[in-house]
């Protein structure tokens, strides 16, 4: 993260937005013990989002502004069955990313918490319990596109500096919960 932002600033002068979105969803219920998976989730969905704001928060401190998008999930505000380590990744991002809000006020840094509901990804192709992929698999029909966040994203960088949307949730209409 340090070198892809250091070369941003290198090849642009400056960073003015980073999305992280970054994440695994390894879902299966707790008593399979799938401690290697729920590891990489720890490591991509939590660590992988502190490490981006390590390597930007100096250059968005320095230049007095910025903005971060820090993707959660609609399991970062409930817990299913077998998504018990999944959501515990994804609260994390939301208070981690209220934490740094309330400490980056002075130095007009925004910050943004993203929860999609189901969405078009390659993340349930990754869920190697059969029980799991059995409960996902019937939601595919209703996800939204990327494009859909993208718009969010949008939406939430092209607000004036003054206002900071600071959590957005989206959810195809389809979907109950």
């Amino acid at each position: 993260m340090e070198a892809l932002i250091t070369s941003t600033v290198e090849t642009f002068g400056r960073v003015d937005v980073l999305v992280n979105n970054a994440g695994v969803m390894l879902l299966s219920p707790l008593e399979q013990q799938h401690y290697t998976e729920w590891e990489q989730m720890l490591d991509t969905n939590v660590k992988g989002m502190l490490y981006g704001i390590g390597a930007t928060l100096p250059y968005f401190q320095q230049q007095r502004s910025g903005h971060f998008i820090n993707v959660s999930s609609i399991s970062g505000h409930r817990v299913d069955p077998t998504s018990a380590v999944y959501s515990a990744t994804k609260f994390a991002v939301r208070a981690l990313s209220e934490g740094l809000r309330q400490e980056v006020k002075p130095y007009n840094i925004r910050t943004t918490i993203l929860s999609p509901g189901i969405t078009q990804s390659e993340l349930t192709h990754q869920i190697t319990d059969p029980v799991a992929q059995e409960m996902v698999k019937g939601m595919a029909g209703m996800a939204i596109s990327a494009d859909a966040l993208a718009r969010a994203v949008a939406y939430a960088i092209d607000q004036p500096q003054d206002v900071d949307v600071n959590e957005i949730i989206l959810r195809p209409t389809a979907q109950l919960y």
